[in-house]
């Protein structure tokens, strides 16, 4: 796909997401500069709340504040969060590990309780923390990663099995990581791919949701998996006979998506309680 094509392809979702239900009024939204000028979308209560930094999901190539709003409105309302969406910058014009640098430098700005991310996002979110625990930095209590990349060699036995039919191709896929690492070395460095990553001690206290018919089902629970091996605490499931992107809408034609919704938001919500009761 060429710049020009997929331009036009970004202004062409941005269209699509506009025509939803833009999702709960809250008290205060606001758009603000974050480092280095970093776009940022603030969606707060009026009153202090656990802040978590959302990333935001696209393959590393699209994707914007607009095309997540919705969702971060019904995040920080379902889950009574402050929440912090990111706009970093894309690949192909921005390649790695620009989105990695964007996030990292949020989360040291911003000191969030939480990250989260859905899909490419979530693939952000986790390196970023994994770059803040290997500088002797202060990492967040906790990462919400839903149907989150984390494999750029795309080896798992369900991107084969689910890579056709299901909405997340495996072809488009193989595309998105070439515009994201155009080093064919980059794409089999270990420490660019989350599940390959050797030492996952330090990492924050996890969820972690996959969706039955996604391609990226089987590397998503594997890094649940290592996690916990790591000894970090991990709340995995995987919804069953939804597919990629179900937190992106979905609950408005899928009662079994909208039943996932509730979920994670629960997830959620669990991970504020239980770090209210260690402050406490």
């Amino acid at each position: 796909m060429a710049i020009p094509e997929l331009t036009e392809w970004r202004e062409q979702l941005r269209a699509r997401k506009g025509n939803r239900p833009k999702g709960p009024e809250l008290p205060l939204v606001e758009d603000l500069p974050g480092p280095g000028g970093l776009a940022l979308r603030r969606y707060a209560h009026g009153e202090p709340r656990p802040v978590l930094v959302f990333v935001h999901g696209g393959a590393w190539v699209i994707g914007d504040l607009d095309t997540h709003d919705r969702t971060c409105r019904r995040l920080a309302a379902a889950c009574g969060v402050e929440v912090l969406a990111v706009d970093y910058r894309l690949a192909p014009e921005h390649p790695c590990p620009t989105g990695i640098d964007d996030v990292t430098e949020v989360l040291r700005w911003a000191r969030p309780w939480a990250v989260a991310g859905d899909s490419a996002g979530g693939y952000l979110a986790t390196l970023a923390c994994l770059r803040l625990r290997d500088a002797g930095a202060p990492v967040p209590t906790a990462q919400i990663l839903l149907c989150p990349n984390t494999d750029l060699t795309l080896s798992q036995p369900s991107v084969e099995e689910k890579g056709t039919g299901y909405g997340l191709d495996a072809d488009f896929l193989a595309w998105a990581v070439e515009q994201w690492a155009p080093d064919h070395e980059q794409r089999l460095d270990p420490a660019l791919s989350p599940i390959r990553v050797p030492d996952l001690r330090g990492m924050p206290r996890t969820v972690l949701v996959t969706a039955e018919h996604d391609a990226l089902r089987d590397e998503g629970g594997a890094y649940a998996a290592r996690l916990a091996e790591a000894g970090i605490s991990v709340t995995y499931r995987c919804e069953p006979g939804l597919v990629h992107g179900f937190i992106q809408g979905m609950d408005l034609t899928s009662p079994e998506a909208a039943a996932a919704h509730e979920r994670v938001f629960a997830d959620i919500r669990a991970l504020v309680d239980e770090t209210d009761r260690v402050r406490r």
